[in-house]
């Protein structure tokens, strides 16, 4: 069968014994006058009008009873898919094609191949059909590739037909760790960089459709893991504008992500989306923000704080930062940054949740250790003491209001502006004075 069709084999079966059919489908789609590899290199060279379809089915009509018509309609499914040639892709799909079938070389199945290309039309179209929206690329073989597959890849290509070059994703294959087994989720999420953060339509489509948001690789990334990535890359790689494009993509796929079920606050700490932005949260705070306006946990959510603590690790970000950092103006957006945070964390739960003997020493704070030690002595007097009425009234009140944004929903409140600011929890704002 198919799945166990060795490696080797599979190649050979389309140079041998399928490709006629894939180069003749591929040709009466694409623009005369342009070279082959050309034509299938760009879609701006391709014209799927009504004659070529027509072409198109007449083929498939033809060669309906012919040897290998399955694999062959099948591999030109791959090929239009890259493409995103959506008329085409029906037309194969009426005709048989298998959307299980995977391409002999990277055993990329359709759907992958929509995701990588960044066709959401295709990714629409294939998860309507049926495509198995949760299927891994198979692992490659371990012991490496066969030299004839080796030489295809890295170059040695004038043997080969001209269906097999030209947009092949071999680069994807070799570079973006198909060896782990992504499912079609994760590929859109590992594909996303600075060339390509517009995939958001296939990630939501994926979602919708039903994608795990708890799959995870062979080598354990996660669909947190490009996102962090993504994250801490943007400050180093990327212009200003590119940046904030980036920020602006990680904060909606990450809104998408959540609101399918994913949880930014999981084990390893690696993998936590939640954990990152409490490293640094001066640089995500509206991310981190937020994640625990929706309800992320702000202790590891496996093994509670004895494994990672958001208030512990605030503590010993501002430490760390006041000890080497003397531009006043930094100092004080960092702490006002550090107490709202505290603060989102108490107001998340009637119950605070610190790490066994948790203490905080602020003799490494060259500035400002004063403010830090008030901010630790507040959080232990709420740990030791019983709640104050209008601590518990900010938790219930934030809790009716989830998700986020609560402030928006704060702010249309009927209440006086003092109380809408305390229970909006922004010290950046007017109005810091305790009530």
């Amino acid at each position: 069968g198919q799945s166990t069709m060795p490696f080797l084999h599979g190649f050979r079966r389309i140079v041998l014994e399928y490709q006629p059919l894939v180069d003749e489908l591929l040709g009466l789609l694409a623009t005369p006058g342009k070279a082959r590899q050309s034509s299938l290199e760009s879609p701006a060279c391709l014209d799927s009008d009504r004659s070529q379809l027509s072409a198109v089915r007449r083929v498939l009509e033809r060669e309906t009873h012919s040897p290998f018509y399955q694999e062959g309609v099948s591999y030109a499914l791959l090929k239009v898919t890259e493409l995103g040639l959506v008329p085409a892709a029906e037309i194969l799909l009426e005709f048989g094609a298998d959307l299980s079938f995977e391409d002999p070389v990277t055993y990329y199945t359709p759907l992958h191949m929509a995701v990588l290309r960044n066709q959401p039309d295709m990714v629409e179209l294939l998860v309507h059909h049926g495509a198995d929206i949760n299927r891994r690329d198979r692992p490659l073989p371990e012991e490496g590739l066969s030299l004839p597959v080796f030489g295809y890849l890295v170059g040695g290509v004038d043997c080969f037909p001209s269906c097999l070059l030209g947009c092949h994703p071999v680069v994807l294959c070799l570079t973006d760790c198909s060896i782990a087994g992504k499912t079609a989720l994760l590929h859109a999420l590992a594909s996303s960089d600075s060339g390509q953060i517009h995939n958001t339509d296939s990630i939501r489509l994926l979602l919708e459709g039903g994608a795990d948001v708890r799959a995870a690789t062979k080598d354990g990334d996660t669909v947190f893991t490009y996102v962090i990535y993504l994250l801490g890359e943007m400050a180093y790689s990327y212009t200003e504008e590119e940046a904030e494009d980036i920020e602006r993509f990680c904060f909606r796929v990450t809104q998408l992500l959540l609101a399918h079920g994913a949880n930014p606050s999981e084990c390893p700490a690696s993998e936590s989306l939640t954990h990152f932005c409490l490293k640094s949260f001066e640089d995500y705070f509206p991310l981190l923000r937020f994640l625990l306006e929706s309800g992320a946990a702000y202790n590891c959510s496996l093994h509670g704080p004895s494994c990672w603590s958001g208030f512990h690790i605030t503590f010993e970000h501002l430490c760390c930062h006041l000890s080497r950092f003397e531009n006043e103006t930094y100092c004080t957006d960092l702490i006002q940054k550090g107490q709202t945070l505290l603060e989102l964390m108490m107001a998340s739960s009637q119950a605070i949740q610190l790490p066994s003997n948790f203490e905080v020493n602020t003799s490494s704070c060259r500035f400002h250790g004063e403010k830090v030690q008030t901010l630790f002595c507040s959080l232990k007097q709420l740990e030791r003491s019983p709640q104050a009425l209008k601590h518990l009234c900010r938790v219930f009140i934030r809790q009716r209001l989830k998700p986020w944004p609560v402030d928006d929903k704060i702010k249309a409140l009927p209440l006086p502006d003092r109380l809408k600011w305390y229970l909006r929890i922004d010290h950046a704002a007017a109005g810091h004075e305790d009530l």
